[in-house]
């Protein structure tokens, strides 16, 4: 190899070190905490690292990398987001805020957050359709300065900011719940999730640890968090199995309802989802046998994601992983107007207040957006 070869080949090794020196330096550092707003953004536990990225000028421009609309929960946690812009002290913080629905392809997922890394957005916020295969934008995006922060269905890594709530903590709520109510042994209907997603996982991992060592036969049938596809299922159910003692579901609570009342089956104890609808039939049944337990998977994770992510771009020491406290309320706590709404029709998931962090959102604030995509 000739001398200006070598020369050629030294500088082109030489400019890689430095740029990838440069990206790692991009990225955040692990530092010790505590982080910012502790009683926001606690961290999951004792042992989570904390994260700092360099301190970004604002207004910043922020991406929703949303998977697929195909519920409830997702279609008010898109307007929920789009409300939250609309604040006036976050909108000082917005020079631009985009939202993309890309589907269930993990795919066509990762390919638009990779586009909006490649914009020069400061910030993505994203529901991951896939808990694996992240690792190469996160990569990207720490080597461009972009905070990447998964919630609500969190990834399979400690090496991204994310925002949660414990969902191995819910099934085991509500296996405790159910036993206090049912027993120790019985016949249960579990109404699982969206498959392959990490929330159904740990909520279904959750619940059978809590029920284990009792006499209990489990049916379970697939409901994607989506009230007609629970009340299907459940009907079917009931179809085979002609009655349950207590019921376990994941969300589209109120269709399970529904299918009970419409095969005139007993109501029985029940553990379900924040949707509004379910605890408004909590509060009308309770004195007929449903004795109902409502966890909240808040769409408002949204909101706190963005917070978090407007914090880590201000230099902020940030938790590694964010567990937020798991909104609650049964046949016996619930307060009209105050954690259920009796007058609102449309569905609704009702626990949308979070004080710690300065999040609360009323129905007309959020139902006055769209789930539509902004581009």
């Amino acid at each position: 190899m000739s001398k200006i070869a070598k020369a050629i080949v030294a500088a082109a090794v030489g400019a890689a070190i430095l740029v990838s020196a440069g990206a790692q330096a991009a990225g955040p550092k692990t530092v010790n905490g505590p982080g910012a707003v502790p009683e926001c953004f606690l961290p999951a536990t004792k042992e989570t690292k904390f994260f700092q990225w360099p301190a970004k000028k604002g207004p910043y421009r922020i991406a929703l990398a949303n998977g697929f609309v195909g519920n409830t929960w997702r279609i008010q946690m898109i307007k929920t987001a789009k409300a939250y812009a609309e604040l006036p002290d976050v909108k000082a913080d917005l020079k631009e805020f985009k939202v993309v629905s890309t589907g269930t392809d993990a795919a066509a997922q990762l390919g638009a957050i990779e586009d909006f890394i490649n914009q020069g957005f400061d910030a993505i916020v994203t529901i991951a359709v896939s808990t694996t295969g992240f690792d190469r934008v996160i990569r990207q995006a720490n080597a461009k300065g972009v905070v990447l922060v998964p919630f609500d269905n969190l990834l399979d890594t400690d090496q991204v900011m994310q925002v949660g709530e414990d969902q191995y903590k819910m099934g085991q709520m509500s296996a405790d719940w159910l036993k206090k109510y049912v027993g120790d042994k019985g016949k249960l209907l579990e109404v699982r999730g969206v498959p392959g997603n990490s929330v159904d996982r740990d909520r279904h991992d959750g619940f059978r640890d809590g029920i284990k060592g009792n006499k209990f036969e489990v049916t379970e049938v697939v409901g994607n968090w989506a009230t007609g596809d629970s009340q299907k299922v459940t009907a079917d159910a009931l179809a085979v199995q002609g009655h349950f003692d207590g019921i376990f579901t994941q969300g589209g609570s109120d269709g399970t309802v529904q299918a009970l009342m419409d095969a005139k089956q007993p109501f029985v104890p029940m553990s379900g989802e924040g949707e509004n609808n379910y605890r408004k039939q909590i509060a009308e049944h309770s004195k007929d046998g449903l004795k109902g337990m409502s966890y909240g998977q808040s769409p408002a994770l949204v909101a706190i994601a963005m917070k978090a992510a407007i914090s880590a771009l201000k230099g902020n020491v940030m938790p590694q992983k964010v567990f937020i406290p798991i909104p609650y309320a049964d046949f016996m706590t619930l307060k009209a107007g105050e954690n259920y709404f009796p007058d609102l029709d449309s569905q609704f998931y009702a626990a949308n207040s979070f004080p710690p962090c300065g999040i609360t959102f009323t129905a007309p604030q959020i139902m006055a957006q769209t789930q539509a995509d902004v581009k």
